[in-house]
């Protein structure tokens, strides 16, 4: 729709050139939103976060807590995981009524699990390779195939990313992450 809104103006389809306002793009959002998931998914969703907050909790407690004055590498897993195994049973008991935030599964889900397995590459790669090819392919996909970029700017923010990440945890920080370099 035009801005003008004089009688003389003459209404026009959207052009997407055109600079819509935030209700009308809120309206373009809502009419190709996927329908709501309902309750019964809400559960079954909460219910698997709960199970990856659980696994979380007794992965990092095999990897010890440590103190607060002396952290040892499971205490921030723990505290991740616990902060979803609570949000989690929270869901599963006050966001079960199915409301207008969950949506059921599409075409489009595909892009998180794709997303999680190649985040589980990833871990599983950093010890045997390090830190720098992993954390490569990991934001060329994400970009690529996930995001949609050409090929020409997936490499170039993928490497700008990396090398972003390498001078603070590496160079500055100097973290013991494994590294080839």
């Amino acid at each position: 729709m035009r801005a003008d809104k004089s009688p003389h103006a003459e209404e026009t389809p959207v052009q997407e050139e055109e600079i819509l306002t935030p209700e009308q793009l809120a309206e373009v959002w809502a009419a190709e939103a996927p329908e709501p998931a309902g309750p019964v998914a809400n559960f079954v969703s909460s219910l698997v976060a709960l199970a990856l907050g659980v696994a979380g909790i007794l992965l990092s407690l095999n990897l010890g807590l440590g103190t607060p004055a002396e952290p040892r590498p499971g205490m921030w897993p723990f505290i991740v995981s616990l902060v979803v195994a609570v949000l989690s049973l929270v869901q599963a008991f006050i966001g079960r009524t199915g409301g207008k935030d969950g949506e059921k599964f599409s075409s489009y889900s595909r892009y998180a699990a794709i997303g999680f397995v190649t985040l589980i590459g990833m871990v599983a790669l950093m010890p045997v390779v390090g830190f720098e090819i992993p954390s490569l392919l990991l934001c060329f996909i994400w970009m690529k195939w996930l995001g949609g970029e050409s090929w020409r700017s997936a490499t170039l923010y993928s490497l700008l990313i990396v090398a972003a990440f390498y001078a603070i945890f590496i160079a500055a920080l100097g973290t013991t992450i494994p590294r080839l370099f």
